[in-house]
């Protein structure tokens, strides 16, 4: 059975890259009916960000990544936290020592530092010299060491990617890694291979910037006498052509999206073809499509630069093919944030809003009118189109404000009605009206639509300032 993982380190929000990475792998191995598991690695304890698994584990669920495996639901192979999984690679490491693919490292900081300071490109194994005896005498004196691998000094390693093909690196060019910290916790370039290992998983799909150091990942896997597994490294997404996509830019997390008012289903859409396009070119796909129509082939040699223009019509496309209860249960979480709405048929007005909302943010841009009625500018009544103006409103204005004073029932008919008994033409009332009521020439919907959301008493006070503004 095939089996993948995502194992993000908690470092804080699930970025888009890594929800990517996430989306690719669970398409892989649900796409070949195989598992798809959660494995959190948290061995560099500096970088830990309280809180940050469950951001993980809450926006995995929320996009719809179901993982077969992990730290909340189990499985044959947990823990699927690192930290938990520690006593397993000192195991591992010392074995991987008796077989001759590491050693015992005991240099100080300082002469590390002194290395570098002298020119070295990297540490010069000095400690691989030491005996089996020397070593086990300064384990027992208490002094501190780290196990570092041991990499071949000369010659070349080759593998062979599922996006890139074969894959050389010169020994030459691979340092000896830290692979136990003197804390006794794996670092990255051990623990990821030792749980992948032990956890079976046999396709790992994960970013380009791991291509070029896998080869070092393999030396383990051979030194242990392990196979290998399959690798699928997946080029960046950019935010430009030369700057990848990130936090300091503005929204790079998938929480950061939805807080900007785009749906789940929107962004993995539209993540899945940032780096990976379907052979028919379809641009709005569900979890269904992609599950599909996912297909390595797919998958671009190239970064992607990240368009949230383009994701924003994606999104559109969601919104538009809601049912009107599902847009209003969506847009309902965004209203509190706008305490101008109190006291308004929101229910109403989502059926105004629909047709017109890309991304949920946008019922503040298409709500503005409401608070901001008060002083608008008169010059609005200037329509060329109908041969409007200020002068036409003072006119009209007292005749509207008498029609509305019995209340607003019926009142498109008796907006035409007006309009044929004083020879005006229709629009050139119901423009009157509409800036009379709102104050702006941009609202979503007509005259008869925000008299109906803003209520008789709201109308009638709204006709009457707009009269003293044109007086």
């Amino acid at each position: 059975m095939i089996r993948t993982r995502f194992a993000p380190s908690p470092t804080g929000y699930l970025h888009i890259g890594g929800l990517r990475t996430a989306l690719y792998a669970y398409l892989f191995a649900k796409k070949n009916n195989g598992k798809f598991i959660l494995r959190i690695e948290d061995t560099d304890r500096e970088r830990l960000v309280g809180g940050a698994v469950e951001k993980i584990i809450s926006a995995l669920k929320d996009a719809g990544l179901n993982y077969d495996e992990g730290p909340d639901v189990g499985g044959d192979y947990g823990p699927y936290i690192q930290s938990e999984r520690k006593n397993l690679y000192a195991k591992y490491a010392e074995e991987l020592v008796k077989k001759g693919g590491a050693y015992y490292c005991f240099c100080t900081k300082e002469r590390l530092e002194q290395i570098h300071k002298d020119g070295a490109g990297k540490y010069d194994k000095h400690c691989l010299k030491l005996s089996k005896d020397e070593v086990l005498r300064r384990i027992k004196a208490g002094e501190p060491y780290v196990i570092r691998q041991n990499m071949p000094v000369c010659g070349e390693t080759v593998y062979k990617d599922m996006v890139f093909g074969e894959i050389k690196v010169d020994f030459k060019e691979l340092e000896d890694n830290v692979l136990i910290k003197s804390d006794g916790m794996p670092t990255y370039n051990f623990a990821n291979v030792v749980d992948d290992y032990l956890m079976g998983i046999d396709y790992v799909i994960r970013g380009v910037e791991y291509l070029s150091s896998t080869p070092k990942y393999n030396h383990i896997y051979d030194s242990m006498g392990w196979a290998r597994p399959n690798y699928m490294h997946l080029q960046p997404i950019m935010r430009d052509a030369s700057q990848k996509l990130s936090k300091r830019h503005g929204a790079a997390s998938y929480e950061d999206f939805i807080e900007k008012g785009f749906v789940s289903e929107a962004i993995i859409n539209y993540i899945a073809l940032l780096g990976w396009s379907p052979k028919d070119n379809t641009e709005k796909l569900s979890m269904q499509d992609l599950l599909n129509k996912f297909d390595i082939s797919g998958i671009s040699r190239s970064p992607s630069i990240f368009d949230e223009v383009k994701m924003r019509y994606i999104n559109s496309l969601y919104v538009k093919e809601m049912d009107a209860d599902l847009f209003h249960s969506y847009a309902a979480k965004f209203y509190p944030r706008y305490d101008y709405l109190n006291g308004y048929d929101l229910k109403y007005l989502s059926g105004l809003l629909q047709s017109r909302v890309e991304v949920f943010t946008d019922i503040a841009n298409l709500t503005a009118f409401l608070p901001a009625f008060d002083g608008y500018d008169a010059g609005l009544f200037t329509n060329a189109k109908w041969k409007t103006d200020a002068a036409l409103a003072r006119t009209m204005l007292p005749d509207l404000i008498s029609l509305c004073e019995g209340g607003i029932d019926g009142l498109h008919d008796k907006l035409e009605e007006y309009a044929v008994k004083t020879g005006y033409k229709k629009g050139q009332v119901l423009w009157i009206f509409r800036i009379a009521i709102t104050g702006s020439a941009n609202t979503p919907g007509g005259a008869t639509e925000m008299a109906a959301l803003l209520g008789s008493k709201r109308v009638l006070e709204r006709l009457k300032y707009s009269l003293n503004r044109v007086k």
